[in-house]
């Protein structure tokens, strides 16, 4: 459930910052005050084939416009959050090979958006970005540090610790998809075909290819799934979910499998980071807390980690679903932003 902050124009509290979240098939883009009260927001296609250049000279018009609308200067923008997805070379502020922005291949983002807009620009990866926006007014804005995992096509995430976002010596920080559950030889595999991965057991992608498994061996189609799929129905993480709600024993089981290999992801997380808190966000949350299923599912993780963990860390961990949706990435990327602002002013 979406919980986004937001303020009319001439009540937010200055300075401004500005969170810029790019997508294969969207920008999101949030102008937010010092408190994290969202003052202005928009979204456009990002029409990725025009390139890079092009669809950051639309984001500078929106941003341009928005200043317009709550009567102030540009100069008013502290500084420019950018969230895109990886991969990239965070210090030098480039996108490198991104496999859902296949015209932006080794382009200088960082910099084109600051000279377009004339204001410093603050770059991050886009998952990295929505697990600082958690950490700043979502699930984790009690805890010094989080661990937030985004359950998606993929499993991304990323680990903030007193404000410090982790993007790690080579812009890989917080790839959290990655760290390895299974070690046998017949692991499962990513696309990039490692074996053993988080991803592929947790992710939407695994999901569906578990299930196509399970389901060549209910030779008597006992799962309601058949039915579906014998109708010309395309097999999806929400499939699965319904039929779940509907009791289908099968897609209960793909269900809670999914939450206990997530337990074990987390308790290595865990073990490593020990955080106030481990937020779990991203499309694949089987109705979060607003159904029964996502609370069947989350109880279970729970329990996995519980098992596992050390006692100290597995009573005080509090391990729980994002609140803020898919507004995480511009906020993220606007908080961090004004991290790196106000951390400046203070060494200037």
């Amino acid at each position: 459930m979406t919980s986004v902050p937001h303020i009319d124009p001439g009540k937010e509290t200055l300075p401004l910052f500005c969170g810029v979240d790019v997508g294969g098939t969207n920008i999101k883009i949030g102008l937010v005050d010092d408190h994290g009260n969202t003052v202005e927001y928009k979204k456009i296609p990002t029409n990725e084939p025009e390139g890079p250049q092009r669809y950051m000279e639309r984001t500078t018009e929106v941003i341009k416009e928005m200043m317009q609308v709550v009567g102030r200067p540009m100069d008013n923008i502290a500084a420019i959050g950018l969230a895109t997805p990886g991969t990239m070379d965070i210090e030098r502020g480039m996108l490198l090979e991104p496999h859902n922005l296949p015209n932006s291949y080794n382009f200088p983002i960082r910099d084109c958006l600051s000279k377009l807009t004339g204001r410093p620009v603050v770059y991050a990866n886009d998952a990295n970005a929505a697990a600082f926006g958690e950490y700043w007014l979502g699930s984790g804005k009690e805890f010094r540090s989080i661990i937030m995992l985004t359950l998606g096509t993929g499993v991304g995430g990323g680990i903030i610790v007193d404000d410090l976002l982790i993007d790690g010596e080579h812009s890989h920080g917080g790839e959290l998809g990655h760290i390895i559950i299974d070690f046998s030889e017949n692991a499962r595999t990513i696309p990039t075909g490692q074996r053993g991965h988080l991803e592929a057991y947790a992710s939407g992608t695994a999901i569906v290819k578990r299930t196509q498994e399970a389901l060549a061996m209910d030779l008597k189609k006992e799962s309601s799934l058949h039915a579906r799929i014998d109708g010309g129905e395309k097999l999806t993480p929400l499939m699965v979910a319904q039929e779940a709600e509907k009791d289908d024993s099968l897609s209960l089981h793909i269900v809670m499998e999914t939450a206990r290999y997530l337990g074990i992801g987390i308790v290595s997380l865990m073990h490593t980071i020990d955080p106030g808190a481990v937020i779990l966000g991203g499309a694949i949350n089987f109705g979060g807390h607003e159904t029964e299923l996502g609370c069947k599912f989350l109880d279970r993780v729970r329990q996995e980690v519980k098992a596992r963990a050390f006692p100290v860390p597995a009573q005080h961990t509090v391990v729980d679903f994002a609140r803020l949706g898919g507004d995480a990435g511009y906020l993220g990327a606007a908080g961090k932003a004004r991290v790196v602002a106000h951390r400046d002013s203070l060494t200037t």
